[in-house]
């Protein structure tokens, strides 16, 4: 019973991230960096914030004590918040592997190394390579399988473009740049499980084990907001967007829908926390929770899509391949639990 729950929570997590984006189209009139930066304050910032300070519930503790805690170790604090900078640096490089390469490559070369990379390398540089059974290196090459048959599937989807929108996906094609873009983009983005690796001592005695991973999670979130903080600062004076944030008749709408985005996207590690509380008695799953959590974001990603009638008109096989994508995707959340 407890598999299933915490294999449920996980999946609401990941299609709350995936529903992130809805909320942000209905942003008006600001440039991408001025929403960007604002959403990133509430999901980066503000609520993982509020994750720590519910994992402290039932300790006795305070916040206090738990920053005191984070001091009295700053190897694994600082680890942490240094492996989340690296993370933002990850999500702000995704889009360009997405314009070298096309969505279908882009993001499956970029999400297949975000998803292998993080479930391998935290235990491997956090001394727990141990934690690497055959069953998680096994479900790991499932998911890249899966990853990659959506990836064809995309392929297909654009083979069946219109020619002027063929010319619009590869006018900056470029298969060698792209390449190293998307490689980049799923290392650095895998960086954020490598910190959660480090920090995943980080919590007061007595913190339910549906929150111990929270604390460390603010602390990857934190780096991120760093990161993307600096990006987008920069991008106001490049573009001289500073005007977006003076427009007061804005403020009101477009925070809700900012706050909205935010608390979606933080949702997934959320999630994920709350899931492998339910998930102690499975070693195996704990170890590959990271590959889970991508493998249903793709999925969910991919159902918005067909909602959306993204892939209205796409030859039938294109479909076909698309959903057998999916089911090794999902079959690939508890398949390491069955060998």
């Amino acid at each position: 019973m407890y598999l299933i729950l915490g294999l449920l929570i996980i999946a609401v997590g990941a299609f709350c991230q995936s529903s992130s984006y809805v909320p942000i189209n209905k942003i008006k009139s600001w440039s991408w960096e001025s929403y960007w930066l604002v959403q990133g304050v509430f999901a980066w910032l503000v609520f993982p914030l509020c994750g720590s300070l519910l994992s402290l519930s039932g300790t006795g503790g305070s916040f206090g004590e738990l920053l005191s805690l984070m001091q009295a170790d700053p190897k694994a604090t600082w680890l942490t918040i240094l492996f989340g900078v690296l993370w933002g640096v990850g999500g702000l490089t995704f889009g360009l592997s997405m314009r070298y390469l096309g969505v279908a490559l882009g993001q499956s070369i970029a999400l297949g190394t975000c998803s292998g990379l993080g479930a391998i390398l935290g235990p491997v540089l956090t001394g727990h390579a141990a934690d690497l059974t055959t069953s998680v290196i096994i479900g790991v090459v499932v998911t890249l399988a899966g990853i990659g048959i959506i990836g064809v599937a995309g392929g297909m989807k654009a083979a069946a473009l219109p020619e002027e929108e063929k010319k619009k996906a590869v006018k900056d094609f470029n298969f060698g740049k792209g390449l190293f873009v998307a490689v980049l983009a799923g290392l650095m983005s895998a960086c954020f499980n490598i910190g959660l690796s480090f920090g995943q001592g980080l919590f007061l005695e007595g913190t339910q084990p549906i929150f111990q991973t929270l604390p460390a999670t603010m602390l990857v979130t934190f780096g991120g907001f760093l990161t993307n903080a600096a990006y987008c600062l920069y991008q106001n004076g490049k573009n001289k967007s500073w005007g977006d944030y003076r427009q007061k008749s804005l403020w009101g709408h477009n925070l809700v829908f900012c706050c909205l985005a935010g608390v979606l996207w933080y949702s997934q590690f959320f999630g994920l926390s709350l899931g492998k509380g339910f998930l102690t008695d499975y070693p195996v799953l704990i170890t590959f929770s990271w590959c889970i959590l991508m493998s249903l974001n793709v999925v969910f990603s991919n159902v918005w899509g067909i909602l959306l009638k993204e892939w209205k008109g796409v030859p039938r096989r294109a479909l076909v391949t698309l959903g057998a994508g999916i089911l090794v995707l999902v079959v690939s959340t508890f398949l390491p639990q069955l060998i």
